[in-house]
Parts: C-alpha cells; sequence; structure tokens
C-alpha cells in the first residue's frame, strides 16, 4: 500500500497525530478552527485512499496551527458503509468527521445500507483523481491493448480487483473500460477488496490479472516498478507518469474519482460551520496545496450545501450508470 509519512507506516487501527497548537497570528486560535478532541473515522483500511486522506489533511492541520491533537482510527466494513451507520449513530457530535467518497456513494446502494450520505452533515468535497489501470511487475501484459485482448477472449478468467464494493469507483471504471472493448460489463469478474490496501496484496501476489484504484494510492508503487501502469482512467495524463489515457488508447471512456468529508446529522449551525471553517482554511494551506500535488490529487473544493447538492446528484448518477450498464 501507498505510505508516504511515518505516521502512514503504522499501520494502526489509531493513530493520533500530537502538535501543540500554536498560538501566533493567524494560527487555528487566531481563525476559530480549534476543535478539541477532534476525532476523524476513515471507513475502510489503513492504505487506502480515505485512509491516506484522512491522515494527510490532518497531518496538514496540525502543521499549519490550524487544530491540534486530531485521533484518526479505521472502522471497515462494507464498503464504507459501516462507518456511514455509526457516524450517523453519533447524533450531534461535532467532535467527529468522516472521510468518504464516490465509493460510499456507491456502496450504500449496493449493500442496501439502512443509512445513507442523506442522513450525515456534508462539510466538504476535497479532492478528485483519476484511477489507475495497474498490473504486476512480471505480468504478461506490457499494454493497456495486451490487456484488453487477452480479456475480450474470456472475461470471466480474468478477475479484475478493486478497492470499492459495487457501484463505488474501483467498480465502475473497469466496467465503463469493458463496455468500451466490446465486454458485456455482466461477464465481467470483479472482486471487491476494502480499500487499496488490501487490493495491492492482491494484484502483487497475481491473485488478479489486474487492479483499478486511485491513482494517488499506487504512485509510489508505480514509481519503484513494483506495479506496472497500463493507462489512466481520466482526461488527461497524470504528470510524471508514462501511461496513455483510455481514450488515447482507443477506449472510450472518462472516469475520475473524488473525496470528501462528512459529519453526523444534528449539528448545531456553529458546529458545522466550525468544521467548514476548518476545511476552507486547510486547503488555502501551503502544507495542503504541496500535498495534494505529491498525491496527485485535483483541486475539487465544494462546501457545506452545495456539497450536499453535489452528494444528492452523484447518488442518481450512481443509479443511472449501473442500470446503463445493466447490472
Amino acid at each position: 500500500m501507498r505510505l508516504r509519512t511515518p505516521l502512514a507506516l503504522l499501520g494502526a487501527a489509531v493513530l493520533v497525530l500530537v502538535g501543540p497548537p500554536l498560538l501566533t497570528t493567524g494560527s487555528g486560535s487566531e481563525t476559530g478552527t480549534q476543535i478539541p478532541g477532534l476525532r476523524f473515522m476513515v471507513p475502510n483500511t489503513p492504505g487506502g485512499g480515505y485512509d491516506i486522506t484522512a491522515r494527510t489533511a490532518a497531518k496538514n492541520a496540525e502543521d499549519a496551527g490550524l487544530t491540534h491533537n486530531i485521533e484518526v482510527f479505521n472502522l471497515p466494513g462494507a464498503g464504507g458503509t459501516v462507518g456511514l451507520s455509526r457516524l450517523v449513530s453519533e447524533h450531534g457530535n461535532g467532535k467527529l468527521a468522516m472521510s468518504m467518497g464516490l465509493g460510499v456513494v456507491g456502496a450504500v446502494r449496493s449493500n442496501d445500507a439502512p443509512k445513507t450520505l442523506g442522513d450525515s452533515t456534508p462539510i466538504a468535497r476535497l479532492t478528485e483523481e483519476q484511477d489507475v489501470v495497474v498490473v504486476a511487475k512480471d505480468s504478461p501484459y506490457k499494454t493497456i491493448d495486451d490487456l484488453i485482448g487477452a480479456w475480450k477472449e474470456n472475461p470471466g478468467k480474468l478477475p479484475v480487483g478493486g478497492g470499492s464494493s459495487p457501484g463505488g469507483p474501483d467498480h465502475l471504471a473497469p466496467m465503463l473500460m469493458a463496455r468500451a472493448a466490446g465486454i458485456p460489463p455482466k461477464q465481467v469478474n470483479y472482486i471487491p477488496f476494502d480499500g487499496g490496501g488490501e487490493l495491492l496484496a492482491s494484484i502483487l501476489g497475481n491473485k488478479v490479472a489486474f487492479g483499478v484504484s486511485g491513482v494517488g494510492e499506487y504512485l509510489d508503487q508505480i514509481k519503484a516498478g513494483e506495479l506496472r501502469l497500463l493507462a489512466v482512467t481520466g482526461p488527461k495524463r497524470v504528470d510524471g507518469l508514462d501511461a496513455p489515457t483510455l481514450r488515447e488508447a482507443g477506449y472510450d471512456v472518462n472516469f475520475t474519482n473524488w473525496r470528501g468529508i462528512v459529519a453526523p446529522p444534528g449539528l448545531t449551525d456553529g458546529e458545522r460551520d466550525k468544521l467548514v471553517r476548518l476545511v476552507e482554511e486547510l486547503h488555502g494551506s501551503d502544507e495542503w496545496r504541496k500535498s495534494m500535488k505529491q498525491n496527485g490529487w485535483d483541486d475539487a473544493f465544494l462546501t457545506g450545501d452545495e456539497f450536499g447538492a453535489f452528494l444528492d446528484a452523484e447518488d442518481k448518477r450512481v443509479v443511472s450508470v449501473l442500470k446503463e450498464l445493466g447490472l
């Protein structure tokens, strides 16, 4: 799994990031972003995209002096819906937030979850990123055409792994790839994993023929030569990586993922505004801008009610795409 910082190397279920509050002008105490006892839930396993995003955001907020003693903890299960149920049960808790993204939107649908993102308080959409199509370094597939050619011959015998439940980004991207290549999506042998960390071991161990995940999750492994990058799913090549877009390779797919933050329901306006203000200050910090560049993330900042409207639209989009693909 992709681990950039010493914090991530701990891979612990609970990680407390400790740093002294800064009391200088412009610090969190001056701008009203200090939230003592803030906890940040990650609804999948260590090493996945939600985990990397949460730990990066927490460390950047600490380093920028916006708040301190943020506790980041993992509560995986059912594509993020276990964490979502826990979040919703914490009604009125203004000191809890959850890292999430398109994968949770899809998991709510595919698992027929009792709680939805409509039950949460939307805080902010942070980033957008492309998915990558990767194989192990010793894979027989050298190019995306090699992979697609073998996949078309016998779709069921080439399992594809993704770090999200059906309906999530790592599921939708290969399904759209299959359709573009003339493979019926229903014939695709998709194997879901609870985050990119779990998926990585199966790619490296050749338990799946190829994997699809966020570029930020596997950037280090790609650069180290442990994974071979065949293509990216978005509209443009990723800086520093030598791989075509799927459209460049002749497959009509343009797909990106996004990640954000939600909080429990029942917050006061003041509690919600304080969380939004903290994320706004984080978004404007040098620390966050540097991390976005290092991780290959694109800025997709959106807060509050606008983010809530976006979540509702994404839910409808997932349903539409699944129906369109016959899934």
